[in-house]
């Protein structure tokens, strides 16, 4: 059931939010100082390709750095792509069929919001309840 949801997916709305936050991570990437977040983009464009068997959980390890970078990432970038979110959620549960791809959608939501301090993880993981 994940292979034809993530399939759907990709066809209805993974390819283009996977091709934003691509055009972040390039933006990022210009300037040395910001490949970090760059890095963190790339992450979440593939997450954004195939999410369904995949989620989130947040790295222990992550100090004050992460905090302040997803500050900064969120003033420049995260609010444009959390907005596509949920655009594209809203016009996705219009139908009944487009409903778990609309939730998956507003799953990305956080992720898109403050990406430094996380870690995409498969479901079937052992730590993927956290």
């Amino acid at each position: 059931m994940k292979f034809v949801l993530n399939v759907i997916w990709l066809v209805l709305c993974g390819l283009w939010m996977a091709l934003a936050y691509v055009l972040a991570g390039l933006i990022c990437c210009v300037l040395i100082i910001t490949i970090p977040w760059g890095i963190a983009s790339f992450r979440i464009a593939a997450f954004a390709l195939w999410p369904f068997g995949r989620t989130t959980v947040e790295r222990r390890d992550a100090g004050a750095g992460s905090l302040l970078g997803n500050v900064i990432w969120f003033v420049f970038a995260g609010w444009w792509l959390a907005l596509g979110h949920i655009l594209t959620g809203i016009a996705l549960c219009v139908t009944i069929i487009g409903i778990p791809l609309g939730i998956a959608n507003f799953k990305l939501i956080p992720i898109s919001l403050m990406p430094l301090g996380r870690e995409i993880v498969p479901t079937n993981a052992p730590f993927a309840t956290r």
